[in-house]
Parts: C-alpha cells; sequence; structure tokens
C-alpha cells in the first residue's frame, strides 16, 4: 500500500504546487526530494498508466530516486544549489541524456539508442540540481514523419491523451506527453522542443505555460533535429514563474552551438522581470484576422473576456494588426531539406547497435516493419529524402531567405515598428508559424476554458530575446486571472 501520507501530499497537499512552495516545504522538512518522486510515481502509476491512463511517459529514470536521496543529503550538508535543487523536471523524447533513459523521438528504430552524453539542456537542469524524473512521450520524429499524424501519437509510446478530456480534446503537439504530465500533476515541470508549435500547441491544449524561446537562448546541442533555423528547447510549467525559473536555469552559451554567441545577457534571471501588474503600460497587437476566425462562437467570447482583463490591467491593445507578409504563399521548404541534413548528422553519432544511420535507414526500418511503423505513413520523410541533404538545392535557398525576410523585416519587426508594439497576440497556438520562422520568441499563458472544459491559451509574441518583456506580460495576465485549474482525474 502506498504511504498514507505521501498520498495525502501527492492528491491534496502539493497538488498544484509551484517549485517556491515546494522548495519551502523541502527547507523546512514537511518532505524530502526522495519523497517528492515517490509522490509523483504514485500519480504516474495511478492516472498515466492506470486508471484515465494519459500515456504521456516514456520512460522514468531508474536512478531518480538515488539522485533525489543524493540531492538531499547535498542540501542538509551544503545547501540547496537553486531554485531548481531536488525539483522533478520531464524530458521530451528527443532531448539526449547520459544516463540509463533512451533517446528515440517517440520511434521503434531508436528504441534502443543511448546518447554518449549529455544534452546542453540536461547538463543545465543537472547543474542546477533538477533530477530528470524520465522521458516524457511526443509525436513521433517531432510531428515531422507525415501528413495527419495525429498529435501525441508515436511508435515507440502510442497516444497520448489530453487530461481534460481523454480521448475527446487534442492533446496537442509535438510536445505532447511534457504538456499533459506537467497538466496533470506527474511532474512539477517538463521541457518540450518547438520547430513551430510544438511547445505552444500542448501549452495551450493542456491549460498549461510554454515558452518557446528565441533561436539562440537554448542550446540545440543533443537534441534531435528537423531544421537549424527554427529548433528550440523550452519550459513547460504550471506557472509562469516555474516557466522563468526553468528558462533561467537551461539559458546559457554553448561552444558546440555558435547561434548561442547571438544571446548577449545569457544568464538573465528571467523572475526578475516579473510584476503583479506587468501589463501596466504595454501595448499589445491582437492579431485579428483571421485567427480568430479559426474560433468557434463560445471561443471567440472566452477570448474577448481574455482581452478585457488585458485593458482593464492597464495594456493598451491595438485591434488586429497585421503583419505584411501574413497572407504570403508560405512552404515547408526549409524544412524539408534541413531535416535530412540534421537528422544524418545526428544519426551518424549514434552507437553501433543502433540499426538506422541515415534517413534513408530510417525509411527502409520502417518500411520492413510497416504494421507499426507506418500506421500514418512516412510522407514528410520521403519527401526530405529526396533532397540531397547538401542544402545546395536553389528551391531551399530560396525558401530560407524569404522565411528569414518576410517573417522579420517584412513580418514581426515591421508591425512592431509601425504599431509601437511590446508585443502580438494570438488565440492558442494558430499564430505560431511566424516567428517560428523568425526564431523569434513566443509565451502561451492559460486563457479560460468553455463551457465543456476545453482549455484556450493566450499566446504573446515579440522580437528576438524579448522573453523578459514576455514573460512579465504572461505574469501579469496570470496573476490578474488566476485561470489555471487543474484536470477532474479518474481512477478508472
Amino acid at each position: 500500500m502506498f504511504n498514507k501520507r505521501l498520498k495525502e501530499i501527492a492528491d491534496h497537499q502539493l497538488l498544484e504546487a509551484t517549485i517556491d512552495q515546494i522548495q519551502h516545504a523541502l527547507e523546512n522538512e514537511r518532505i524530502t526530494s526522495k519523497e517528492l518522486v515517490l509522490m509523483y510515481l504514485y500519480r504516474i502509476q495511478r492516472y498515466d498508466q492506470d486508471g484515465v491512463k494519459l500515456n504521456s511517459i516514456l520512460e522514468i529514470n531508474p536512478e531518480a530516486i538515488h539522485l533525489a536521496e543524493a540531492l538531499d543529503t547535498e542540501r542538509k550538508n551544503k545547501g540547496k544549489r537553486s531554485s531548481l535543487h531536488g525539483i522533478p523536471i520531464l524530458l521530451k523524447d528527443n532531448i539526449d541524456t547520459h544516463d540509463k533513459l533512451h533517446t528515440s523521438a517517440g520511434s521503434l528504430t531508436l528504441k534502443d539508442h543511448t546518447a554518449n552524453k549529455d544534452s546542453f539542456v540536461a547538463k543545465q537542469l543537472k547543474q542546477a540540481g533538477a533530477i530528470i524524473l524520465g522521458k516524457a512521450n511526443m509525436t513521433e520524429w517531432a510531428n515531422f514523419m507525415t501528413d495527419g499524424m495525429p498529435n501525441g501519437y508515436s511508435s515507440r509510446g502510442g497516444q497520448v491523451l489530453n487530461p481534460y478530456g481523454p480521448g475527446e480534446l487534442d492533446v496537442g503537439g509535438s510536445s505532447s506527453g511534457s504538456g499533459a504530465a506537467v497538466a496533470a500533476n506527474l511532474v512539477t515541470a517538463a521541457i518540450g522542443t518547438e520547430t513551430s508549435g510544438s511547445i505552444l500547441s500542448p501549452a495551450s491544449s493542456n491549460s498549461v505555460v510554454g515558452v518557446k524561446p528565441t533561436v539562440g537562448l537554448i542550446s540545440r546541442a543533443g537534441i534531435i533535429p528537423i531544421s537549424h533555423s527554427q529548433d528550440t528547447a523550452g519550459p513547460i510549467a504550471r506557472t509562469v514563474k516555474d516557466a522563468a525559473i526553468v528558462l533561467s536555469a537551461i539559458a546559457g552559451v554553448d561552444d558546440e552551438d555558435p547561434i548561442t554567441n547571438t544571446n548577449l545577457h545569457p544568464t538573465v534571471d528571467y523572475v526578475s522581470f516579473l510584476e503583479k501588474e506587468g501589463l501596466e503600460g504595454t501595448t499589445i497587437g491582437i492579431a485579428r484576422d483571421p485567427y480568430f476566425g479559426l474560433l468557434d462562437e463560445e471561443e471567440k467570447e472566452t477570448m474577448e473576456k481574455a482581452l478585457t482583463v488585458l485593458k482593464e490591467h492597464g495594456a493598451e491593445l491595438v485591434d488586429d494588426v497585421k503583419m505584411p507578409s501574413q497572407d504570403e504563399d508560405w512552404d515547408m521548404n526549409t524544412l524539408i531539406y534541413e531535416f535530412k541534413n540534421g537528422i544524418n548528422t545526428y544519426l551518424q553519432q549514434t552507437e553501433n547497435h543502433v540499426p538506422v544511420k541515415s534517413l534513408e535507414d530510417v525509411i527502409q526500418f520502417n518500411e520492413k516493419h510497416e504494421g507499426r511503423m507506418l500506421k500514418y505513413g512516412q510522407t514528410l520523410l520521403t519527401s526530405s529524402e529526396e533532397t540531397s541533404g547538401n542544402l545546395t538545392e536553389s528551391a531551399y535557398l530560396k525558401s530560407l531567405e524569404k522565411d528569414v525576410y518576410m517573417s522579420r523585416d517584412k513580418g514581426i519587426d515591421a508591425v512592431m515598428k509601425e504599431n509601437e508594439l511590446d508585443a502580438i497576440l494570438f488565440p492558442n497556438n494558430v499564430g505560431a508559424a511566424i516567428p517560428a520562422k523568425a526564431g523569434y520568441p513566443s509565451i502561451t499563458v492559460p486563457g479560460g476554458y468553455t463551457r465543456s472544459g476545453k482549455p484556450l491559451g493566450i499566446t504573446l509574441t515579440g522580437k528576438a530575446f524579448d522573453e523578459g518583456k514576455l514573460l512579465k506580460m504572461a505574469y501579469g495576465f496570470e496573476q490578474a486571472t488566476q485561470l489555471r485549474k487543474p484536470p477532474e482525474l479518474k481512477d478508472s
């Protein structure tokens, strides 16, 4: 039988607990990090593997309890390293860890792959004293395998469910497991990755906070790639402050990733930006058309309530702003061409026993095991394989130049300068594509629920390295509304 005291903590006392609240409990010896890990394992067993079976977690770190014990000892003898000391964190399954955890991008082709060193993100978290609790399920190959694959599905892990409507509501992708696990209180916080919407989408769908940072704020080293132009890791948490704490820990300059040298302030404490009245004096552009048109009437009503809160708390709203390039005929060429180059480089560095060493090998493996691997096909993989992998094609170079110019100079930079904006607001994640192409930051924060309980998010986008400003505004909105509520999970 599970320890009654820990059951009470798991189900009541520390349900929805923030990092600050957990640290207070640890420092006052109300709980230990070992007990915290056991508490989450209890909830994972109860709701992720049994009961409603959210299926958000692929793998548990076999050393998690021992790591927690060691960090408890260190806390007692030396004090805590940081606000993340002894805090359990989940990693999306495309982020390398040098331990007994696998890194597979949700694919059975890489089910036996263990990385020979930590990703920069994992290294930063460990240095801060965080406990890598395990790997989160995800949309296979970060939703770059095929057209029409459901969010949250992988051949290795199966289908992740949305805790607010298991089997009914979209869980969002591709950081599906990260979003669902945090929402369901199966872990304190998680790391997702985004190429275009893959943090913002599950954040909106699971009523959590997701930060998609500027490309360059966080090293891409040790992350299974899609596009070196757009890929980035970022935090998923239940509160803006928790997200800011995690973001501060994983940001930094990395010699293995030259883009991180574009960040002139690599050791920022993002918590320092948070102000209760963080909306006061800001100017926010509302990207209404066509994005609000994708909502139903009830969802529009919920979004309008959110806009009213922004105004009531000091934000000036510029309605219906449009980027000059908004209606451009965008394509996926940058991703199609860059994926082959990136994935071949990654796979060539894997262990000898890994059966695939190239994108061509992955495609052939999938065809050989069609019943397990090709439930939804592999159209994106085959399209990428048809490229040279050398990034020399005219079509690629044209698309890359267009993406950068139209998303920045004729996109976000233009509309923000013209209207003197601090941020652009989109509903949910539907405006993720242009900031993704720009490599610019966005943050999603819970924006309300429909009467049936479907979560909605509001997303704020800014210019390069505007994370502090976006967090400040998101925190102001969060403090004014306190909208997030945990899902009602059933044992069966």
